[in-house]
């Protein structure tokens, strides 16, 4: 493993910051997993988990690798923009104690930075108790690969094959569903159509005031069957 400190290259945490129509969509998705004790890995400047945290958890761990967002994370701690339930931990989970286990262990939007991602949800499910949830949101289609997702280090999007694939030993696949159909659509056009090298902010109003809106309605008619993002969910074996 380098020794070199992490020094994420995205720009789209605050690019995404005022998606909370989209924020909240997954949140309805991923809630039933979780658990109280959540880790949640590569944290960022703590977006998401403004969503997902709703201070029910009795610790959740934002583990972030880059320091400048770590630092945030931690001024957003101290000023309670997040529950009192949240804890600051600079680095990967090898840095994590060895005895630390949770009943969840959330990859939003991170596993398409991670060059092994087998390794490191194997890694991943050694920190679950027997019960616990993994769950992993990803971006989909590697047909939709730009050169924005090279700008902000993606290695890969996912189908729903890929992402099953990279699934540890020991687990059992709860659910597997592409979420946002009509954003799908949004991401086809500005590929191919306007040929956009990255989302303005403008088009990110758009798609997450009107575009995911309609897929809360359009996904489960389709029986997730079509998005822009892959959703996967597994239960560690008792």
């Amino acid at each position: 493993m380098s020794t070199m400190p992490y020094v994420y290259a995205g720009s789209e945490l605050d690019l995404f910051a005022t998606a909370v129509h989209w924020k909240s969509y997954v949140r309805r998705q991923v809630a039933s997993s979780l658990g109280r004790d959540v880790l949640e890995v590569g944290a960022g400047h703590g977006g998401t988990t403004r969503f997902l945290c709703d201070g029910r958890a009795r610790r959740w761990v934002c583990l972030e690798p880059d320091a400048a967002l770590a630092d945030r994370l931690r001024g957003a701690i101290a000023r309670g923009d997040l529950p009192d339930c949240c804890r600051l931990r600079l680095g990967t989970l090898a840095d994590l104690d060895g005895c630390e286990a949770f009943d969840t262990v959330l990859y939003m939007d991170v596993l398409e930075h991670i060059a092994d991602d087998r390794a490191e949800l194997e890694l991943a499910a050694d920190r679950l108790r027997p019960g616990g949830r993994l769950v992993v949101l990803a971006p989909a289609h590697p047909w939709l690969f730009t050169p924005f997702d090279a700008a902000i280090g993606h290695y890969r999007r996912y189908t729903k094959a890929t992402l099953r694939a990279a699934a540890p030993g020991g687990m059992v696949l709860i659910r597997l569903a592409y979420l946002d159909a009509v954003g799908l659509l949004a991401s086809m056009g500005n590929r191919w159509v306007l040929g956009s090298a990255q989302p303005t902010r403008g088009q990110i109003a758009v798609w997450d005031r009107l575009m995911v809106r309609l897929s809360r309605w359009a996904d489960p008619l389709l029986g997730y069957s079509l998005g822009k993002s892959v959703l996967a969910v597994w239960e560690k074996a008792s």
